[in-house]
This record gives structure tokens, sequence and C-alpha cells, in this order.
């Protein structure tokens, strides 16, 4: 599954792979500007998820208790 992840961030163009033709196999990944601008779009939905943090849980809870 992370495999297939990956490989779908890399077509997109998000990160980058280096595979250093090594046995055992040695890859490395890392963001491309791409991603790492993606990165920064994400950082005010994570501040927003922490300072939530708590009303999150709950509505969470409340979903499982409604089923």
């Amino acid at each position: 599954m992370l495999i297939q992840q990956l490989k779908e961030l890399e077509s997109d163009g998000i990160v980058r792979r280096t595979d250093y033709g090594e046995i055992p196999l040695r890859v490395d990944y890392s963001l491309t500007p791409f991603g790492t601008s993606l990165v920064r779009a994400m950082e005010p939905l994570c501040s927003w998820g922490e300072e939530h943090e708590e009303d999150i849980a709950a509505a969470m809870d409340r979903r499982k208790t409604s089923r």
C-alpha cells in the first residue's frame, strides 16, 4: 500500500525517488519544490486541526455512538 501511494506521489510530482541501484534495494524519497509548496498550503489546515483537537475528537465519538 505504501509503495503504491509513493508511486502516485512521484507521478504527481510531489516526491522525487532516488534509486541507488544497490542490493539490498536502497531508495530515498524527498519532496520536490511542488511538494514543498503543498506542505506550506497544508500548514494552516494542520494548525486548525491542532487548535480544535478536542472538538474533533468529540465529534468523532458522537459519530461512533450514533451508529
